[in-house]
């Protein structure tokens, strides 16, 4: 089994960053803080490290920055202002009937059916209660109910999971989901209400623009046309935890890890969708290089912006 995020990526990167700082210790002035944070495929990783006092050990950073490698050619840095990541919210549910042998469905209140219901009810939700152009997610990833042909089951379990950019949309979302599953459980006359689980919750990212700007402009400075926009992202990520407790602006910025050559013929035939893994495909494998030489460099120009020789700052990579 594998994430196939490609967290080595950003360890590597880090490690050669901090390693190039701790060089030169002439060229840069400041505190440099290199965070490692686990566990960003569960959503707690930075939670965690709050919790084990990181704010009491780190003090008050300047900035917060923080990058992650994706599929878009390597060699390529790109930046976004503003909502980046969405916010991420898992639910279970559970739904309750009452069995039965399937030849006498007469006695029975059949959750199989109630959860199809509910299924097709939510696909709804964003169709018809999210502003057209509010970009928004609303995936069943699972339904589970019974286990054999014949047999009505007494429950069904629903396992969904939301995107959103907002937080007024984010809480609409989980509002209407709520609405929909409790009266389609009222309309089947369950034994009791529904069950709600929330986990595997992520906050939204969203790039503080002044800080976005100065990266931006020394990556442009840097990398020329490699330095580009980066498009909204419906993948989430648990950075932003960290300098919202600590009440510091951030950036999170993308690094492409694609053999550059593959996406370009990929692009040209129009199939990148088709033929580019991306993060969390079996077959998403970074390229060594130039995604180690980019990653590296590009936690390096990034807060060499803030670490001037004759400044002050700290850094959070």
């Amino acid at each position: 089994m594998m994430h196939a995020c490609g967290h080595d990526v950003h360890v590597t990167c880090l490690l050669g960053a901090v390693a190039l700082f701790g060089a030169a210790p002439d060229a840069w002035s400041g505190t440099l803080v290199a965070v490692f944070q686990p566990a960003e495929e569960v959503g707690d990783g930075a939670r965690g490290m709050l919790d084990d006092g990181l704010a009491e050990l780190v003090g008050q950073p300047q900035v917060a920055l923080s990058q992650h490698v994706l599929p878009l050619p390597a060699g390529r840095v790109a930046t976004r202002v503003g909502p980046t990541l969405s916010a991420a919210d898992s639910m279970r549910i559970t739904v309750h009937g009452r069995g039965a042998h399937g030849s006498m469905p007469q006695a029975s209140i059949d959750p199989v059916v109630l959860a199809a219901m509910i299924v097709v009810r939510l696909q709804t939700v964003i169709s018809r209660e999210v502003r057209p152009g509010e970009p928004a997610v609303l995936t069943v990833g699972s339904l589970q109910a019974g286990a054999k042909s014949n047999v009505i089951p007494e429950r069904a379990v629903i396992a969904l999971n939301v995107r959103s950019y907002h937080e007024a949309t984010r809480t609409a979302i989980l509002e209407a989901i709520r609405r929909i599953v409790i009266a389609e459980c009222e309309a089947s006359g369950t034994p009791k209400p529904p069950e709600f689980e929330l986990f595997d919750r992520f906050p939204l990212t969203e790039n503080d623009p002044e800080a976005t700007a100065k990266v931006a402009g020394a990556f442009g400075d840097h990398f020329g046309n490699e330095a580009q926009a980066l498009p909204l992202q419906t993948a989430s990520e648990d950075f932003s935890d960290i300098p919202n407790a600590l009440g510091v602006p951030y950036t999170y910025w993308g690094i492409g890890g694609i053999d550059p050559e593959a996406y370009a013929t990929a692009e040209t035939a129009g199939r990148v969708a088709q033929d580019i893994p991306v993060n969390h495909s079996a077959f998403f494998a970074p390229v060594l290089q130039p995604t180690l030489d980019t990653g590296t460099t590009a936690l390096v120009v990034a807060a060499a912006a803030y670490l001037a020789a004759d400044g002050h700052g700290a850094v959070n990579g």
